[in-house]
């Protein structure tokens, strides 16, 4: 049995492929069913962001759950393997292990350091076990996973100044703009990201903060945080006439800024607009940026620019890579250690406190028995979980720190519900 991570990031597929790829939250548990549905796949996580979609799974056979996997994706993006083969990466064991706690450390991510994806992970990681895709293995795994990503920021700066996308968003749009003083800027989103791009806005000293949300209660609550004004969804169109930047994030999944609102909004308007799109799918139709005085980034841009930040927390990033090292090793020792001594106790307790309830539960009828036939019945119920449990648990502690033992204990676990 094999711990493996297979996807796509922003390293191996452009941003084209991970729009595909994308798999919102509400279809997030239909992945999961479909996944451990699979005959190479015992436990499964998804892990789905804006730089990368990724699958962590518990394995019997590498090739087996490698080739699912990839179907699923294949699924997903409604593309024939040979397309995606090439913009797949894989890993198994250490090295995938070593990959979860990169990605949680922020290492990983396009804006290194970046704060969002310990809560993605974290989110991931609860839906699963919701689902009850996640089970003994995962549970570990993502349990040391966030713990890596919580000492990365706790130990280390690696989280200091720009270290979210939606920081860097901001940021580039104001050197782009030479200053956001003054600007009326919009956010079309109120949702986790559209909170961060507003919160960043606010702290660069902008004024003049609008919020779109399809939901009005939503964007109240967030300009109301940021002490910006709510835009009508209906009016966005109309609003951009006199907007300088625009900034999206929704979760739409489709074109919900195309090019007729933006040509009709030119029409009256003489000032120059920046459009920062960071949604993935994309918000903004492409073809905006064939109208005159508009400039359309999205994250290929973003991740050019934060790029260039790399060197000055390389220090850092080396700091949190020591982190990583000794996380593995403590994940690699727990491993290990419950697989053997500690699961066969808590199995043989398991199974003393089921003989105990079945004595209490016929203890009406057991209550004319004398002491030496109540020791006899001790005896004899002892001596059957012994010698029941006698085989499970000289495999376990035999096969303990090998491939064979993880598959063992894991199975252990599943099958009688041991934590």
């Amino acid at each position: 049995m094999s711990i493996v991570v297979i996807g796509v990031n922003h390293r191996t597929g452009p941003l084209e492929l991970l729009e595909r790829l994308a798999i919102p939250v509400a279809d997030q548990a239909k992945a999961l069913a479909g996944l451990t549905s699979r005959e190479s796949i015992r436990e499964a996580v998804v892990l789905s962001t804006c730089n990368r979609t990724e699958v962590y799974a518990v394995a019997e056979l590498f090739h087996g759950a490698y080739a699912d996997i990839r179907d699923f994706f294949c699924d997903v993006a409604g593309l024939p393997a040979d397309e995606l083969h090439s913009h797949l990466y894989s890993q198994h064991d250490d090295a995938a292990v070593t990959h979860l706690f990169e990605v949680a450390a922020g290492l990983d991510s396009a804006v290194l350091g970046e704060s969002e994806i310990l809560g993605q992970v974290r989110s991931a990681w609860e839906l699963a076990q919701a689902e009850g895709a996640s089970k003994a293995t995962l549970n570990l795994l993502f349990r040391h996973a966030v713990e890596t990503g919580k000492r990365a920021r706790t130990e280390t700066s690696i989280g200091r100044g720009t270290a979210s996308v939606s920081h860097a968003a901001v940021e580039m749009a104001s050197e782009r703009l030479g200053s956001l003083a003054g600007r009326r800027v919009l956010v079309l989103g109120a949702g986790e990201v559209g909170e961060g791009i507003a919160s960043a806005l606010a702290q660069a000293g902008v004024r003049n903060i609008g919020v779109v949300n399809r939901s009005i209660e939503r964007a109240r609550g967030l300009a109301s945080r940021i002490s910006g004004t709510v835009v009508p969804f209906a009016d966005l169109g109309a609003e951009l006439s006199n907007t300088d930047l625009l900034l999206t994030c929704t979760g739409a999944g489709v074109t919900v800024v195309d090019v007729d609102m933006v040509a009709a909004a030119r029409q009256t308007s003489e000032t120059p607009l920046l459009i920062v799109d960071v949604a993935v799918p994309r918000d903004v139709a492409p073809e905006v940026t064939a109208l005159d005085g508009v400039t359309l980034l999205n994250l290929d841009d973003i991740r050019d620019w934060a790029a260039r930040a790399l060197v000055l927390r390389a220090e850092e990033a080396r700091r949190v890579h020591q982190i990583v090292i000794e996380q593995v090793e403590h994940f690699e020792v727990e491993s290990t250690a419950r697989q053997a001594a500690p699961l066969v106790a808590q199995l043989h307790d398991h199974a003393e406190a089921i003989r105990r309830a079945e004595i209490e539960r016929f203890s009406a009828r057991l209550s004319t028995l004398d002491d030496a036939e109540r020791a006899a019945l001790e005896a004899l119920t002892k001596g059957i979980i012994a010698k029941l449990l006698h085989t499970p648990s000289v495999r376990l502690k035999d096969d303990a720190g090998t491939p064979q033992g993880q598959r063992n204990a894991a199975t252990i676990r599943d099958l009688f519900d041991i934590g």
